[in-house]
């Protein structure tokens, strides 16, 4: 079976630092330059591309073969792709430059490489090492910190400003910060990628110049400082495991712009990119009042009544929340058809005659028993055959997985006093015991899934 014209096996291994390898000659820019070039051609149906480990030719990559001939690339730039995709897919003709046609030769490297990897794995073992991709979870904070307080100095805008005269004296100086300290989170920057150093003076990456300066396409400033709050409740883990109480709980109501903005900046982000599944996963059908629980900034609400025009949604959130979705809806144009009001989730009546009553990333940061008086409340809500959506991670019957909601719980343990994540037959004796039925779980794409229940 031949379902695509070629299939290129492409070389992303990441080895230690001093290993041949080829991630260390910038084969991720060379694969995300293949993606591109068949996007712009066309080709995405003829041509498929699976992203491997090692090849065995480490010392000449980046590596790829392409099959159905079994040619095999070596030193692939991303310049290089445009004239593979015209020559070699387009027009049957391998670019001969960057062909290895020793066989022999390439049998032989590869097995040599092969043999030093099962000698070191050896000498590793005996000594008791610590596997590599364990070390690599446990030195995770690293790259986490340094991009996170670039983020807070909001290194990128600054550096887009000064085009590419940003060296570090000026970085510093423009930011009022220690030049030597400076320097070295610049070039700490450099080694994970984000930043491009020519000449002593830096400039953005393509990542950091489309979602890290202000006025980029894509700017995610905003969302990303939500994980500056998120550092120092998860610092309190340990303690929070030992006592079983929460130490850096405060209620939503009570808290800061400076909490508030970026964590519905961050939840924004999200929910637009799912709106839409969960719009065609619910349906619209039969739909004209939706109640959108703890709604946010309302992209929930807006892609349903963007999906039928006839349908009208009510966000019910706290009094520091629905001016950022108010916001939202009127840039969206919808304020005719989109409305807010104020309310707390965990106490308020949700008003009355909802045929969808939506709570989407609720249920996770209340307890089992706010979860049921939640639920009867929004089932006092609905109309007659009204339904009830919640979106949120739904774990296996014993909690450890997915592992996205295995860990998220940990951010509810540190960040609530009782929020969790929660199996399908929790869920399921929540609804049922609130006057629900007709319960579905139904699987989506990502972390999330739905719980779907009705009158």
């Amino acid at each position: 079976m031949q379902p695509y014209r070629f299939h290129v096996l492409a070389c992303d291994q990441r080895k230690p630092d001093g290993l041949g390898c080829c991630n260390g000659r910038n084969s991720s820019l060379a694969i995300d330059a293949l993606r591109r070039e068949l996007a712009a051609r066309g080709m995405l149906d003829d041509v498929q591309l699976t992203v491997t480990g090692s090849l065995g030719l480490c010392e000449r990559g980046p590596n790829w073969v392409v099959y159905p001939e079994g040619i095999w690339y070596s030193g692939v730039t991303p310049a290089d792709v445009p004239e593979i995709v015209s020559e070699h897919f387009q027009n049957g003709r391998p670019v001969e430059r960057l062909t290895n046609k020793d066989e022999g030769a390439v049998k032989s490297e590869i097995a040599e490489n092969r043999n030093r990897m099962l000698t070191s794995l050896k000498a590793k073992d005996a000594a008791g090492a610590l596997p590599d991709d364990f070390m690599d979870m446990i030195r995770g904070y690293q790259a986490s910190r340094i991009l996170l307080t670039a983020i807070e100095l909001d290194v990128f805008s600054l550096i887009a400003k000064c085009g590419d005269n940003a060296s570090a004296a000026a970085v510093a100086t423009d930011m009022a910060t220690d030049p030597r300290s400076t320097e070295v989170l610049l070039n700490a920057l450099v080694a994970l990628g984000v930043l491009i150093k020519k000449d002593r003076n830096f400039t953005n990456a393509p990542l950091a110049s489309r979602y890290l300066a202000e006025g980029s396409k894509d700017d995610a400033r905003n969302a990303l400082r939500h994980n500056l709050s998120l550092w120092t409740t998860w610092s309190t883990l340990t303690e929070r495991v030992k006592t079983g109480y929460v130490t850096a709980w405060r209620d939503m109501s009570s808290r800061n712009e400076d909490w508030t903005v970026p964590f519905i900046a961050a939840m924004h982000k999200n929910a637009a990119m799912r709106a839409p599944i969960i719009v065609r996963a619910v349906g619209t059908e039969g739909i004209s009042k939706v109640l959108d629980v703890g709604g946010g900034s309302g992209a929930y609400s807006i892609a349903f009544a963007q999906a039928n025009p006839k349908l009208c949604a009510e966000i019910f959130d706290l009094a520091t929340v629905v001016p950022i979705a108010a916001k939202h809806i009127a840039n969206a144009g919808l304020s005719d058809r989109v409305t807010v009001r104020v309310g707390d989730l965990r106490r308020d009546a949700l008003g009355s005659g909802h045929d969808l009553i939506l709570l989407s990333a609720i249920c996770h940061m209340l307890g089992p028993d706010e979860n049921l008086d939640l639920l009867r409340r929004a089932r006092a809500a609905l109309a007659p055959g009204g339904r009830i959506a919640i979106q949120d991670h739904v774990m296996s019957e014993d909690g450890t997985a997915p592992r996205a909601g295995a860990l998220f719980a940990i951010n509810m343990l540190v960040g609530t006093r009782n929020g969790s994540t929660f199996t399908n037959s929790q869920y399921r004796d929540w609804l049922i015991s609130a006057g629900l039925k007709n319960v579905q779980h139904v699987t989506l794409p990502g972390p999330n899934d739905l719980m779907l229940a009705s009158l």
